[in-house]
């Protein structure tokens, strides 16, 4: 489909890095599905926070398989630079920027999206990350700070002559948070002026609107986020829709059950037991919403505190579904 430095990206759909979601466990299930690159959880700069638990789970990407992309955050040159030769020693094979993160404890610190109102300092961060290291560097931003300040033209000419090899774009600005709808026109002229690979981000919920904002926008490929929270499996129906026209999930209720498992089985293991246990509880909550009494599964889950509870009520739970029937049924 279109290159990131030396590597090629032959699916249309990539995950987005998204904080406390997109974690190895998820990342991987998202990659087993089909998505074409998976960004890991954003990871700041600021080197006197990675002994925390947090960040070192956050940067462990020790054997991952696949292209290992991690999303770096902060705001000083030579942080972000050091940062990004840290995670490549690390096995990073990407270095993603985040300029699009509109969290406020992020933007009071002037990183993510608030470095989008200092073009010279995103013009200093992106010169030193890419010098720094020997493999491609990619940017992630928004349309803008607010309304009356779009400027991801501006920011974008600024990354390709830096030297970023792709660009994601988020069709909204910052103050807009992730309210409202996303818009993409801003996106298709990023696309028009720029030589590099542009990744459409937004509001892609369905394959149908994946094959919309790529024709709209004409950008390299779409970025999935908070549609995959309990439905990884979306990557698979995009890109069958892509290359086929047809829309079809094939993931039946024994399918679904078989991934819960494994998925909650993958977390106790990464994160231990303790921690394992209450972040299961989010993740089932959002498989949750795509079933018939889903609701009833996400109160009785959110009360368990031990991985053989969690176990015993999902087996219980889909043990009285029809385990042969689509999920959309």
């Amino acid at each position: 489909m279109f290159n990131i430095g030396p590597y090629s990206i032959n699916n249309s759909a990539l995950l987005a890095p998204m904080a406390g979601i997109s974690d190895r466990p998820f990342r991987q299930l998202c990659r087993d599905f089909g998505a074409a690159l998976a960004i890991s959880e954003m990871v700041s700069a600021d080197a006197r926070l990675w002994d925390s638990t947090k960040s070192r789970q956050r940067m462990d990407i020790a054997g991952e398989p696949g292209l290992r992309s991690v999303q770096i955050a902060g705001y000083d040159p030579n942080m972000m630079a050091n940062a990004a030769r840290h995670n490549v020693a690390q096995g990073a094979h990407i270095i993603d920027i985040n300029m699009g993160c509109p969290a406020k404890k992020v933007c009071s610190k002037a990183a993510g999206s608030a470095l989008l109102r200092d073009e010279p300092l995103v013009t200093s961060i992106l010169q030193a990350v890419v010098a720094a290291v020997d493999v491609p560097v990619t940017l992630k931003i928004r349309t803008g700070w607010c309304e009356n300040s779009r400027n991801a033209l501006e920011i974008a000419r600024i990354a390709e002559q830096s030297g970023v090899q792709a660009l994601t774009i988020h069709g909204r600005t910052r103050e807009c948070r992730f309210r409202g709808e996303a818009e993409y026109d801003t996106i298709k002229q990023v696309k028009q002026a720029v030589g590099i690979p542009v990744i459409a981000n937004g509001d892609i919920n369905s394959p149908r609107k994946a094959q919309f904002v790529l024709d709209s926008t004409g950008a390299d490929a779409i970025m999935v986020g908070r549609a995959a929270q309990g439905r990884p499996w979306i990557f698979r129906e995009i890109q069958t829709f892509l290359d086929t026209g047809t829309s079809s999930s094939n993931m039946t209720i024994k399918a679904m059950h078989a991934l819960v498992i494994r998925h909650i089985t993958d977390l106790h293991r990464f994160y231990g037991e303790f921690t394992g246990i209450r972040i299961a509880r989010k993740h089932v909550g959002w498989y949750s919403s795509q079933l018939l009494k889903g609701e009833e599964l996400k109160r009785s889950f959110s009360r368990l505190e031990t991985a053989h509870e969690q176990f015993d009520v999902l087996n219980r739970f889909f043990a009285e579904l029809d385990g042969d029937l689509p999920l959309a049924a």
